[in-house]
């Protein structure tokens, strides 16, 4: 079988990397891919919002399965032109990639289905936004209403800082043209946590849970990104929890996009805050999530090509899925000054080190000239371990760490806490 990977950053390097173990696999492409999985998958130069080039070339190539790793093209609606042209491709509609490309829609289809979320409102116009801030209670949350990579997320302590934001991102436009909506939600307290599950429509399978850092710095400081690190399992989330987590949030969302009329194909990734009053659903994503992606795949017992085949074929139901009982640590190696300006072209050393069989490199932003590899991005590798429990994850994933220096390499050294001190 011959399968198409969109996307090029360490989630879909760990993709691949996960694909290539399957018997059906005989040959992977990554469009545009990167230097970093190019021992795993031929890379093809065409970008993830070329629908029409990626759709000819996987009539071409004759594609068995075409996965996914961006939002946007999801958002998009590559999966609706490809299912009009039936290539075989992995992910929701478009209407049902609104759970990430709209936060307002998610909140509406949250509050009509009796989904528990934080209370909010929406603005269109930054006067009105500016106006309610005036009468808040702080901390509060801004979120740009579209895409925007992740960091479109803002935790406002005072009122200065929340006007600060909303300009910022309406006026400023930071965040292009996902920030001309904004919304104010309530700030909850509580374990955050990220539930990834699969769904062909009717048929659920829960993956591993994964916890993200997404502040820049130690202690949940600084500025959102895309994500630092994960670690999983959760050992402060037991059975009992996860089961509430599965019921009141996956369950009732999926049942909710049917009754909505767009049944839910592919994989669904909530963000969760452990509230004392229960679950309480942040945000939804319509992909799997990076660098939650990386913990995930290095802890799964099965074959992804079959899980996701099932699912497009609605025989989700057909398939099992095991998870390494060991724990897993991901951390994320970024450049200086991300997630805003950052320099890039510095040479990576290390990378050619004997890690071990319990550690993977996942690269996102990084280039290879002339034997050399080079920092590209914001986010430039994953560093992946695992180990007998938590600490020895970490142990592992830190020690890797050690043996790779680029100049203005950043990353955060606490990845985990919350696990180690529940």
């Amino acid at each position: 079988m011959k399968v198409l990977v969109v996307g090029s950053g360490a989630r879909e390097h760990a993709l691949v990397w996960k694909l290539s173990q399957s018997p059906h696999v005989t040959k992977i492409y990554a469009a545009p891919g990167s230097d970093g999985m190019g021992s795993l998958a031929e890379p093809v130069s065409i970008k993830p919002e070329a629908f029409n080039d990626l759709l000819a070339f996987a009539k071409e190539q004759k594609i068995d399965l075409t996965i996914v790793g961006p939002e946007d093209p999801l958002v998009g609606g590559i999966v609706d032109l490809f299912t009009r042209r039936n290539m075989r491709i992995f992910g929701p509609t478009a209407k049902a990639a609104r759970l990430e490309g709209s936060k307002a829609y998610a909140k509406d289809v949250m509050s009509r289905h009796g989904i528990q979320t934080g209370g909010h409102k929406v603005y269109d116009k930054c006067e009105p936004a500016l106006a309610y801030l005036q009468n808040c209670d702080y901390p509060v949350v801004i979120k740009a209403d579209g895409l925007a990579a992740g960091k479109g997320v803002m935790i406002c302590k005072t009122q200065e800082q929340a006007e600060q934001a909303i300009r910022e991102t309406m006026t400023d436009k930071r965040f292009g043209e996902a920030g001309k909506r904004v919304l104010i939600e309530d700030f909850l307290l509580g374990e955050e946590v990220s539930i990834h599950a699969i769904s062909d429509g009717h048929t659920i399978l829960p993956l591993c849970l994964a916890q993200d850092h997404k502040p820049v710095g130690e202690g949940d400081t600084g500025e959102n990104t895309g994500g630092m690190g994960t670690y999983s399992p959760l050992p402060q989330i037991d059975d009992e929890m996860m089961a509430v987590l599965e019921r009141d949030v996956v369950v009732q969302t999926i049942h909710a996009m049917n009754r909505e009329g767009e049944p839910y194909k592919g994989v669904l990734f909530t963000g969760c805050m452990m509230t004392k009053q229960g679950p309480k659903v942040l945000e939804y994503n319509v992909r799997f999530g990076d660098p939650e992606t990386q913990s995930i795949m290095m802890r799964m017992q099965g074959d992804l090509f079959e899980v996701l085949s099932a699912t497009i074929d609605g025989k989700l139901d057909t398939v099992e899925v095991n998870w390494d009982p060991r724990s897993v640590v991901t951390i994320v190696l970024a450049s200086g000054g991300y997630p805003r300006d950052y320099e890039k072209g510095y040479k990576i050393k290390g990378l050619d080190s004997d890690f071990g069989p319990d550690v993977q490199i996942f690269h996102a932003g990084t280039k290879k000239v002339d034997g050399d590899w080079y920092t590209n991005g914001g986010r430039v590798m994953s560093v992946v371990a695992l180990g007998s429990d938590l600490k020895d994850a970490r142990e592992k994933a830190y020690a890797a760490v050690e043996k790779i220096r680029f100049d203005k390499m950043i990353y955060r050294k606490d990845i985990g806490f919350r696990g180690l001190t529940s």
